[in-house]
């Protein structure tokens, strides 16, 4: 009988609290996990990124957050932000050609999305519960980046 190797994935997720330091945790965390795993080429980004989102998450949805690094079996990472904020920002609830203009020069926010729908392989996002009824339920954005080095060698 021959051994089968599992696909190289793992799947880390991180709880936090609606406090202003939670995007620099994530970061962190990103960081902390990419490095222990090997994935130098698409650390940077992906620590911006789900900065970017955590951030928004803590500006909009007054509640907690909740990050989730999986690394799927093609060399795929897969970053999602789960908050408690039932909206669902453009480039995420529209169709893939949809884009968000990058912010005025002036501007202290609202580049955050669209560094993600430049950097990111794929995005998306949607509402968790019902809607109306279940307002509490929240959304989940998404991005994947894909780390060709290990893409190259599967």
């Amino acid at each position: 009988m021959g051994t089968v190797s599992p696909p190289h994935t793992w799947t880390y997720a991180l709880r936090l609290p609606h406090d202003p330091r939670a995007a620099r945790v994530a970061r962190m965390t990103v960081r902390s996990v990419l490095e222990s795993h090997g994935r130098p080429e698409i650390l940077d980004a992906v620590e911006l990124l789900a900065s970017e989102l955590v951030t928004n998450a803590y500006l909009h949805a007054g509640g907690p957050a909740s990050l989730r690094l999986t690394a799927l079996a093609d060399g795929r990472l897969r970053v999602g932000v789960w908050d408690s904020h039932p909206y669902i920002p453009a480039p995420f609830a529209e169709p893939p050609g949809d884009r968000v203009p990058l912010a005025q020069g002036g501007a202290l926010g609202g580049r955050g999305l669209f560094l993600v729908q430049e950097y990111a392989d794929s995005w998306g996002g949607w509402g968790l519960g019902d809607g109306l009824l279940d307002r509490g339920a929240g959304k989940l954005l998404w991005f994947e980046m894909r780390d060709k080095a290990l893409c190259a060698a599967g």
